[in-house]
């Protein structure tokens, strides 16, 4: 009886070390890893001339990928290019009338100078300026009119200015141009495909910097500010493998704990969301879970 009474006892006194153990040794928050993933899209219709990436694949930013079928956009623009220069030539004879026209103008206006001039002397009369004034009515009379027969021809011009420049830049659009750097996470198409406007193309995220995503309790929401370094620990195939944080964001409100996290009991608790930078050695994958250390703890 005296000795399962000991044995009992040590077992209860083995139990309670290992518990305080495994409190002490508790992590500060848990998560998982996450980073900004930017879906691309193809901004025009048609076929998928060329699409020359892979999934995995490092891409850097303005890096031009494929381009979409751009055939039919290029003879429309051509066509266009025609229609401006007939348009052009019909307004080239009315535009010369208002060359023709401005140059008398000017001419009277120099003549009306002249005349203001020489009746300050007294050497000329209201007369003759009376004549250059009404001289200068009917040339800009006349201008006004053949502006008005030019206006259709000036706005039929602006009109096909305007659809080339809608046409160049759906060409532009045509070019598959990588916006930022990055890994290939999902290609969605194949070259020789037909593509639509808004179809996705390719899945893209910058991995070299990771975003550990945590819950804190609002206790310890006072141990946490942007900026602060904090230790990042991950499994390993022997131990914990360890990694500087920069703490880079904090929930300005509460939240239940996401069912992912730990218990039942730990769900259900009000808790702070928090970010936190990590530069990538290759390891770190999205969705890897991970641990938070605030101070380190033995």
């Amino acid at each position: 009886m005296k000795k399962y009474k000991y044995i009992l006892a040590v077992s209860i006194i083995t139990v309670s070390i290992f518990s305080c153990g495994n409190k002490n040794d508790k992590a500060d928050g848990y998560g998982n890893f996450e980073a900004t993933e930017i879906t691309i899209s193809a901004e025009n219709n048609g076929k998928l001339m060329q699409f020359a990436l892979d999934e995995g694949d490092q891409l850097k930013k303005d890096q031009f990928i494929g381009f979409i079928d751009t055939i039919q956009l290029a003879l429309k623009y051509e066509q266009l290019v025609v229609s401006k220069a007939v348009v052009s030539s019909k307004s080239k004879g009315v535009l010369s009338q208002i060359t023709v026209l401005n140059s008398k103008l000017k001419t009277a206006q120099i003549s009306k100078a002249r005349i203001e001039n020489l009746i300050k002397d007294n050497a000329s009369t209201q007369k003759q300026l009376d004549d250059v004034v009404g001289e200068m009515n009917v040339i800009k009379s006349q201008i006004t009119s053949v502006e008005i027969m030019n206006a259709p021809v000036v706005n039929e011009l602006k009109s096909i200015d305007v659809q080339l420049a809608q046409i160049a830049d759906q060409i532009q659009k045509s070019k598959i141009i990588n916006p930022v750097n990055g890994t290939v996470l999902t290609k969605y198409a194949a070259p020789n495909e037909i593509t639509t406007f808004g179809k996705p193309l390719y899945k893209i995220a910058d991995l070299s910097t990771m975003q550990l995503r945590v819950y804190i309790s609002e206790t310890q929401l006072s141990n946490i500010k942007i900026g602060q370094e904090v230790n990042i620990k991950i499994d390993d195939a022997d131990a914990m493998k360890s990694y500087k944080g920069v703490v880079s964001w904090v929930a300005s409100e509460a939240e239940f704990t996401p069912k992912i996290i730990q218990t039942k009991e730990e769900r259900v608790a009000l808790v702070y969301a928090v970010k936190v930078d990590v530069l990538n050695d290759g390891s770190l994958k999205i969705g890897m879970p991970a641990e938070m250390w605030i101070t380190t703890k033995k």
